[in-house]
């Protein structure tokens, strides 16, 4: 299994950016795909997820801003940032969970499979 993120860069504060992840593995379809992020010197955080049915669930400081979609037929899920604030600089990962427990989609110990991560810059 392999899942490669891309599209993360330098933005300048209210801009926006779409990170994709792209995924190598069976079933794509019955996995939950979750984006976390992790800012130098802080905790790894959980961004957003999207669950097989494609209802979405965000991290308190993205909802409103962040958007969630999947494509099923490329396996790939993407993550449109709008609105963007230098607080979202963070190296950016998605991730691929087997749980069909949605009190646990914002747990990393959910997850069973990690791409490398992109790193995204907002200046100020």
């Amino acid at each position: 299994v392999q899942l490669q993120a891309s599209g993360g860069g330098l933005v300048q504060a209210g801009g926006s950016l779409r990170l994709s992840c792209a995924a190598s593995m069976g079933a794509f379809s019955t996995y939950v795909m979750g984006w976390f992020r992790q800012a130098p010197g802080k905790e790894r955080e959980f961004v957003g997820a999207v669950s097989r049915s494609r209802h979405t669930y965000y991290g308190d400081s993205v909802k409103g801003r962040f958007t969630i979609s999947r494509d099923n037929n490329k396996s790939t899920v993407y993550l449109q940032m709008n609105s963007l604030e230098p607080e979202d600089t963070a190296v950016y990962s998605c991730a691929a969970s087997r749980t069909s427990i949605l009190s646990e989609y914002h747990r990393e110990r959910s997850y069973n499979f990690w791409g490398q991560g992109t790193l995204v810059t907002v200046s100020s």
